[in-house]
């Protein structure tokens, strides 16, 4: 006889019970170990969650900074350009005791200030006469017929354009030209036609 054959019922579903809780105990211990996963799992992406939002925020913080005079600095630009355009029609031979003299003084000062303003605040000055036409920078408000100048080269500036830390604020207005050779084209500027 076996072991189990001289077992009484009783034993018998005793072993069978702790066999049954042991089972029971081991489901626990695996459901368990797969929530604790689950909750490490979420613990960590909610962490990395929180750091990139952090991020995002130092971010927009940083830009709201560099950019805040943006909106101001636009107004203002209009403001330049009347004093460079009083500047440019101003007599260029008035003598020193001849009052204009004194008032083109205090304009090309305020200019220069002003200028120094915008510099403090990262807004650049774009003056592109005799560069190539950028789109992105410029706009063209006329074509000039000069076979002797390059197609797509600046040759008149209406307004100067300004950029903020590299941000377009206003573009250039330029006149362009049109009707001479074609440009040359850099390495790694080349433009697809067939498309």
């Amino acid at each position: 006889m076996t072991q189990t054959d001289n077992q009484t019922p009783e034993q018998t579903t005793e072993q069978q019970t702790a066999a049954a809780q042991a089972d029971v105990g081991t489901d626990a211990l695996t459901k368990a170990q797969a929530e604790i996963a689950e909750l490490k799992d979420r613990l960590l992406r909610t962490a990395a969650e929180g750091e990139n939002l952090r991020k995002r925020l130092e971010r927009e913080k940083e830009d709201a900074a560099k950019y805040a005079a943006g909106k101001f600095a636009k107004d203002i630009l209009s403001v330049a350009d009347n004093l460079r355009r009083a500047l440019e029609t101003a007599p260029k031979d008035a003598a020193e005791a001849d009052p204009v003299h004194g008032l083109i003084a205090g304009v090309e000062a305020t200019e220069r200030e002003l200028i120094g303003v915008f510099e403090r605040h990262g807004i650049q000055r774009i003056d592109p006469k005799g560069q190539r036409f950028d789109p992105n920078l410029h706009q063209a408000m006329f074509e000039i017929e000069d076979p002797t100048q390059p197609s797509g080269t600046v040759l008149q500036v209406v307004a100067a354009g300004y950029v903020q830390h590299g941000r377009l604020l206003r573009a250039a207005m330029v006149g362009v030209s049109k009707g001479g050779p074609q440009p040359e084209i850099q390495p790694g500027n080349t433009v697809n036609t067939q498309a």
